[in-house]
This record gives structure tokens, sequence and C-alpha cells, in this order.
């Protein structure tokens, strides 16, 4: 299937109904209320994606800095950083917010990705869930990001590690964190 896409520049559902027809396997007739959720993962499927871009970009930014130093310090060279997609969340409330709504996100859509955390008390903003720390994607099986997990930069910090919330897109029982 990944070939199929990657020689002819079919999507996943393009390459398995191909393979499908090939096969003369019939394939189960579409499901609008699944295709529709299938839009919706695949929104914020490419939401985590260009957030997962933007932490690797920030990690080689001035503000990374300290968190380049440490990755060093424990042993992980800047040739490794790009392999695991490791990346960095400045300490900014709306960072990545801002970065992503630039390119046309909804608040309400990274709320539901993970990215974002909505206060409670109404008349809030929405604010960024990971904020100064290392930034380690976790990947389905196909390699898609899901979400994130983030160690603290601050020794002080409440919590040192952090993973993003179960989502349309991750579940925590369902990805274990590397496999792909």
């Amino acid at each position: 299937i990944t070939l199929l896409q990657v020689t002819e520049r079919l999507t996943y559902a393009e390459a398995v109904e191909r393979l499908a027809g090939e096969a003369g396997v019939p394939l189960p007739a579409v499901d609008p209320r699944g295709a529709e959720q299938e839009r919706e993962r695949q929104g914020l499927a490419d939401w985590l994606e260009l957030a997962a871009q933007w932490f690797e970009a920030e990690l080689k930014r001035p503000p990374g800095r300290d968190a380049r130093a440490y990755l060093e310090k424990r042993g992980l060279p800047e040739a490794e950083w790009a392999r695991f997609r490791i990346g960095f969340s400045p300490s900014g409330r709306t960072a990545l917010k801002d970065y992503l709504a630039a390119k046309g996100a909804k608040p309400g859509e990274l709320v539901e990705a993970g990215l974002l955390i909505a206060p409670e008390e109404s008349g809030s903003a929405p604010y960024d869930r990971f904020r100064d720390r290392i930034i380690f994607p976790i990947l389905d099986v196909r390699g898609r990001v899901v979400s994130f997990g983030g160690r603290a930069m601050d020794p002080q910090a409440r919590t040192k590690y952090l993973n993003g919330p179960e989502t349309v897109v991750f579940h925590k029982g369902h990805h274990l964190y590397r496999l792909s």
C-alpha cells in the first residue's frame, strides 16, 4: 500500500480500493457518518503534523538553546533529534496557538487535537498545553503524529512529564511509543 501511495500518489484509501479491486475483494459501502468522522480525524492529524514540524523547528531556534544542551548532556546528540522528531515548546502561553491560527486552525480544533487547553472558566481563551518542554511526538503504527509527550525544562515544574489527552485520534491504550 505504501509503495502505491508513493509511486502513484494515491491516498491510503485509494490504494486499498485499488488493491481490493485487483484482488476481486468487495469493500464495504462507505458509511457517511464514518466518512465525516474520518475527515475530522484527518483534519486534526494535519494540525498535529504541523505542530510537530513547528516543535522541531523551535528546538533549533534560540529559545531551544537550553533544551538542546539538556539533550546533549543526556547523551542524545543532534544527529538523533530528527530521527525521533524531537522538538521544543517555548514558554509562551499561546506560541503554538498563534502559529497554527495563522495557518487557519480554529482554537476548538486545537483543543480537540489535545494541543490546547480550554479553561473551565467561561470567557477565558484556550492556551498551549505544552510550554517550556522538550517534545516527543507519539506516532501511530503508520508513523502519523497522534499526540505528544513533553518533558519539563524547569526542574521545579509541578509535572515533569506531560502527555497529550485522549482524543479522537489518540487513545493511550492503543498506541505504544515508538512502535512505528
